[in-house]
């Protein structure tokens, strides 16, 4: 993968499953099974979007016992969102404030 690969993160973000997918694990760990209860669709179709998630980093994944948890990568998200800012939209305030949040981190 890529590091903020914005093709990779705009694919993965392209299918309303996967953003329905992000918003459930937002916050908070939930299994493969919790998430195809929640969006009442089949254990394939998620595991699939979560693939794509994964390869992207959008998602992280922990093992417990036989089950995989899921959690939005939310740091990933921002620096994918602050790349996309800065490569297209180097001008604007957003960017400004995007490459004083890097200034700041380093």
């Amino acid at each position: 993968m890529k590091t903020n690969d914005p093709v990779l993160f705009a694919k993965a973000l392209a299918d309303e499953t996967r953003q329905k997918i992000m918003q459930l694990v937002c916050c908070k760990w939930l299994s493969v099974a919790e998430i195809v209860e929640r969006l009442n669709v089949t254990q394939p179709t998620v595991s699939h979007h979560l693939a794509i998630l994964r390869q992207a980093g959008l998602v992280q994944a922990r093992e417990d016992g036989k089950q995989t948890f899921y959690a939005l990568n939310q740091d990933r998200l921002a620096n994918c969102c602050g790349t996309l800012v800065l490569n297209f939209a180097p001008e604007t305030e957003t960017a400004r404030a995007v490459k004083m949040v890097i200034i700041k981190s380093d």
